[in-house]
């Protein structure tokens, strides 16, 4: 049976998503994702323009979706309780779509000015934000280091995540449990004014 022209586009963006997935952008050829989808090279350029256009919906949509699942989840009034969420959320979305976060924490090509990890990092990042700003406020800690906490808080969470994406151990819960514990308490007993230990002293 023929495939309409939105069915063959879903296709070839599944097609796309796995090959990405298992290879990398760069690994990918046009020639592999059309014998995949049993078209003609054309078919792939109509509908994308090239690899490249493929790789931009690929991601554009794990983007959405995971933006999407961690908004859905920030729904606690209590710090603590939020940033459990948050990383339950993220970790949810790394077991549940593991290749659509292989895809996402791996470089992107040149061309690609947005939607890598990196973006997505300052995309989260940014969205935590205003909530680490309110709890300075609280504690009278600067708000003006709200965006430096929560770059260093969605960096350890992300890069955790990359790391249990494929030991898998020990379980999602176990390992959100241990990041709050860490983030939390750390952020519970911040100085305002630390400084660096220098060589030599103890």
């Amino acid at each position: 049976m023929r495939m309409s022209g939105r069915e063959r586009r879903e296709q070839l963006v599944d097609i796309g998503r796995t090959l990405f997935a298992e290879k990398g952008f760069e690994a990918v050829s046009v020639e592999e994702i059309a014998a995949k989808a049993g078209v003609s090279k054309p078919v792939v350029y109509e509908h994308f323009g090239g690899k490249e256009g493929l790789y931009a919906v690929v991601v554009d949509r794990e983007m959405t979706r995971l933006l999407t699942m961690m908004s859905d989840a920030l729904r606690g009034s209590h710090p603590r309780r939020l940033l459990e969420e948050a990383g339950m959320a993220l970790f949810d979305y790394i077991d549940e779509h593991s290749d659509g976060f292989r895809i996402l924490v791996r470089d992107s090509p040149v061309s690609q000015q947005t939607g890598s990890f990196a973006s997505l990092i300052v995309d989260i990042a940014g969205q935590v934000e205003h909530l680490l700003a309110e709890q300075f406020r609280a504690h009278g800690l600067p708000t003006r280091l709200a965006p430096m906490y929560s770059r260093m808080l969605v960096g350890m969470t992300a890069l955790t995540g990359q790391w249990w994406l494929d030991v898998r151990k020990p379980r999602k819960e176990e390992v959100v449990a241990h990041l709050v514990n860490l983030s939390w308490n750390g952020l519970s007993h911040l100085d305002t004014s630390p400084s660096a230990v220098t060589r030599g002293t103890t």
